[in-house]
């Protein structure tokens, strides 16, 4: 099965001792978070997990504990965006997680990981033509360490207006503009150019609008085909498949103005006094009236059968 841990937070950056400790037990618990008293367990085994994917903006805090990686495939996402400290206060600078990046390529290798430039939002300092300037500059560092890069514009979310009330939409125009232009840029620097949840607008300009976390991607990381079961998407655009997620809302770091996954900074805060590295839970442990329930888990690789099996 698959095992993501960055549909809610960030737990390389800011978790990175607590999860070494969950690979070091064995299993992790979550709670659903529309019925917290809903417990899902699941078993961290390379014998049922065929692969954990990470989806961080700094991934060198966990970098102490990779080998306890080796057992598992991976797959890592990595957002760099060079947004200043208005918007991103708690981001390390773009140049410090593309060295981070280009370490993790080197160990992880190129199948394993890709770049994502996102999300973009325009104002009167972060330009259409800052973000292709900027792009085009990036692609050049990180040349030769991806064969995949992902954009997406900003959506603006109940929790995202309320956090950043002045972020506008990005108009159609604007979006054609600088996807065309990211995909030529993304050409010259061989990598291929991916959309995340954005249809099939800029499926004419040479963009693999597909999904950006599909099973194929998972597939070429780890070098073998999955029989995956089929799961109904969370949106209607979006093909990527999702699985367990271990993380926990309002407990990213980051603090991202555009962020969807926190609600307000006082119950980030709240969230992440109450972590404890050695608790089953990201936050929190135990609760009286917990129903946990185990997790059916068995490996999703497509082993082919040789005569004797026959």
């Amino acid at each position: 099965m698959i095992i993501n841990t960055g549909q809610r937070t960030d737990i390389p950056a800011f978790y990175p001792e607590w999860f070494a400790n969950r690979l070091r037990a064995g299993y992790v618990c979550v709670r659903n978070p529309y019925n917290p008293q809903q417990v899902s367990r699941y078993r961290l085994d390379p014998g049922v997990v065929d692969v954990i994917g990470f989806c961080t903006k700094n991934p060198k805090p966990f970098f102490p504990y990779l080998s306890l990686l080796e057992p598992y495939g991976q797959y890592w996402f990595v957002t760099i965006t060079p947004y200043g400290k208005d918007i991103e206060p708690y981001v390390p600078p773009a140049e410090q997680v593309m060295e981070s990046f280009k370490f993790l390529s080197l160990r992880t290798g190129i199948h394993s990981i890709g770049w994502r430039y996102d999300p973009i939002l325009l104002t009167q300092e972060y330009t259409k033509e800052w973000h292709i300037h900027t792009f085009d500059s990036m692609a050049g560092v990180l040349e030769g360490y991806t064969e995949t890069v992902v954009i997406s514009f900003v959506d603006l979310y109940q929790k995202v207006r309320r956090n950043y009330p002045q972020l506008k939409e990005v108009s159609w125009e604007d979006r054609v503009d600088m996807g065309k232009a990211m995909a030529e840029i993304a050409r010259r620097h061989n990598m291929r150019i991916k959309t995340c949840a954005e249809g099939k607008l800029l499926a004419p300009y040479g963009v693999d609008c597909t999904g950006c976390l599909t099973v194929d991607v998972y597939e070429k990381a780890i070098g073998q085909p999955l029989e995956v079961p089929v799961r109904k998407q969370s949106r209607a655009w979006c093909s990527c498949y999702l699985s367990c997620d271990i993380g926990a809302y309002d407990t990213c770091g980051h603090l991202c103005r555009y962020c969807y996954a926190n609600n307000d900074v006082r119950m980030v805060q709240r969230h992440r006094m109450d972590h404890d590295k050695h608790s089953p839970f990201l936050i929190g442990g135990y609760r009286d009236g917990d129903i946990i329930h185990q997790v059916p888990q068995q490996s999703w690789i497509r082993r082919e059968q040789n005569l004797f099996e026959i």
